[in-house]
């Protein structure tokens, strides 16, 4: 009895753990991009991201990948949808919009990954929503729309949005898309190894957009501050916060692993003020109490 108390407390904090840790490692990733955008362009962080994490995984996940192939090689279609918009397009698009808009706008919109699951759910997945729910999406979308415009409604009226901010939120749909379709890859097959086969397939759709950038003139810096970040990308936000992510979607599913996703703000509220010096509006708090509050809502309706 005492064996098995035990053992369920092990998994409990398991569950809070690769629930809570992800959000913290990926807020510091908007933090490492967005401070060093003039070093490392958009391009060259995504590839050295996905490269460095690829050398770490490799020879952890080799034995995987040999005793998956069978499967890799019949659902190859089923592992491109998936690893496309979540470790290719998420990604990328992320570190394309931190060059136009600030790391607070960019961890609060985060805050919409769990609206989008339940949408896109609703709409791709054949899952169920109700009123409630409804009701808390229009008040996440108020939300997003606060930050989006900052606060400036005539934006909206002049069509003045933030390049940055749309950049982003198109990233989260990417994301949303990830997690949904994180359940259709059978529990069988190794996450390392699915993960190391993402960040190789992201490698080669990226090469060309890396050289479009090098001829442009966008090179990297390898200076102390350079290489911290590629360092910290490379291995902090792509293997040990996704891995532990895809361990919460198994824990937790889906939609609870998504809610988590809201703390991302909260992490980087603190991080941003300390290490960018940046300040937090009234609209962001606006928005993101609406974002809140619609999650809640939609969370409570699931139930």
């Amino acid at each position: 009895m005492g064996e098995a108390t035990e053992g369920r407390a092990r998994l409990g904090l398991e569950g809070i753990a690769a629930l809570a840790l992800p959000p913290l490692f990926w807020a510091g990733n908007f933090i490492v991009a967005r401070a060093a955008r003039g070093e490392v362009p958009p391009m060259a962080l995504s590839c050295v991201r996905w490269g460095l994490a690829l050398l770490c995984m490799l020879p952890f996940a080799w034995p995987y990948l040999k005793r998956d192939a069978a499967w890799y090689r019949e659902n190859w279609k089923l592992v491109a949808l998936v690893g496309i918009p979540g470790v290719t397009g998420f990604n990328t698009l992320v570190y394309v919009g931190l060059q136009y808009t600030t790391a607070t706008n960019g961890m609060l919109l985060n805050s919409t990954i769990p609206v989008l699951i339940l949408v896109l759910g609703a709409l791709f997945w054949g899952r169920k929503m109700r009123a409630l729910q409804a009701f808390g999406l229009l008040v996440s979308t108020f939300g997003v729309a606060v930050i989006i415009l900052h606060g400036e409604w005539q934006r909206l009226v002049t069509l003045e949005f933030s390049r940055g901010d749309l950049i982003i939120f198109v990233a989260m749909i990417c994301w949303a898309l990830y997690t949904l379709g994180l359940t259709r890859i059978p529990a069988s097959v190794n996450r390392l190894g699915l993960l190391a086969v993402h960040s190789a397939m992201t490698l080669v759709l990226l090469a060309p957009f890396l050289g479009l950038e090098i001829a442009s003139g966008r090179v990297p810096s390898f200076s102390g501050a350079g290489i911290a970040a590629m360092l910290y990308v490379g291995v902090v936000p792509s293997v040990l916060a996704t891995l532990l992510y895809m361990r919460a979607v198994s824990i937790a599913g889906p939609a609870r692993a998504g809610q988590f996703i809201h703390l991302l703000p909260v992490y980087g509220a603190v991080l941003s003020t300390l290490f960018l010096g940046e300040e937090l509006h009234l609209y962001h708090a606006v928005g993101f109490g609406a974002i809140l509050a619609g999650i809640v809502i939609a969370g409570r309706a699931g139930r």
